[in-house]
């Protein structure tokens, strides 16, 4: 009898990879409600979810959706993930498992096409940011978005401040009634040390100005250029932040291909040998 139970118990879950992956993961679920929660509320305050049709009838892109996109896949990742580990289910260790997988090849297949087609994703870019010039005014958080892009690449338009002409409120033509014409946002100006207080009026007819006049007060350079020069500058911080996320990812399918392997075991064992405790 003492033989039978040392077979038994040669087979076990390990419970440090267990309880791991259930802390992993049970972050990770966390972390993804509270974006959920975000997003939902970032469109409740629009009123996104009173009128469902308002999704698509932006122009641009609206910042809402990375929240609930990222914050939905971590949500469901970090559920699969939690209660696979805590309940030993190999489904949901299998699902996780796979999922996760999924995410990384698609990273994978992102970068490496990136880095093959750089003119083509250039011109993507130049076309996503011009896309969203034009619906400067139609949503706050793609508002924000851009002008936060604008001040911390001290950049402005796509290729320059003259892309604002995309926009209806600050394009020069003489039929344009809005007092914006011929301006830009307050966050393509120059920032004067001096001020405490943004002066957000500081791009008006600032594009009547001449090119040499313009430099004073605004910022000639595209974002387009300007984000190719900060990858350039920082390209071993964001090589080391994309490393760190797909090792984390390795990490997590090896701890629950791990665990779905010691959980099988154990139902093998147990099979193997339940009819010879009746």
């Amino acid at each position: 009898m003492s033989r039978k139970h040392h077979h038994l118990k040669g087979a076990e879950v390990s419970c440090c990879v267990k309880y791991f992956l259930f802390g992993f993961n049970i972050i990770f679920w966390l972390l993804g409600a509270a974006f959920l929660g975000i997003g939902l509320w970032a469109w409740a305050e629009k009123g996104v979810l009173s009128n469902l049709s308002s999704i698509t009838d932006l122009g641009g892109f609206d910042p809402v959706w990375l929240f609930i996109v990222v914050g939905g896949v971590m949500f469901i990742l970090g559920f699969a993930g939690c209660i696979g580990a805590l309940r030993e289910n190999t489904f949901l260790l299998k699902f996780f498992s796979v999922f996760l997988g999924l995410i990384f090849f698609l990273e994978l297949t992102t970068g490496i096409l990136a880095f093959v087609f750089k003119d083509w994703i250039k011109d993507q870019l130049n076309f996503f940011i011009n896309n969203n010039v034009k619906a400067y005014r139609d949503d706050i958080d793609l508002q924000n978005l851009i002008d936060f892009a604008q001040d911390y690449w001290s950049c402005c338009g796509a290729h320059g401040p003259d892309d604002w002409n995309l926009n209806m409120y600050f394009n020069c033509t003489q039929t344009n009634p809005s007092r914006e014409r011929c301006g830009v946002p307050f966050s393509c100006c120059v920032k004067d040390p001096a001020e405490d207080v943004i002066n957000t009026q500081c791009g008006y007819d600032v594009r009547l100005e001449g090119e040499l006049n313009r430099q004073k007060y605004i910022y000639t350079k595209g974002c387009v250029g300007q984000f190719e020069k900060w990858l350039q500058d920082n390209l071993i911080i964001v090589a080391g932040i994309f490393v760190g996320i797909a090792l984390l990812q390795i990490f997590g399918i090896c701890l629950a291909q791990n665990l779905v392997s010691d959980v099988k075991a154990v139902k093998a064992n147990c099979f193997q040998f339940s009819p010879l405790f009746h």
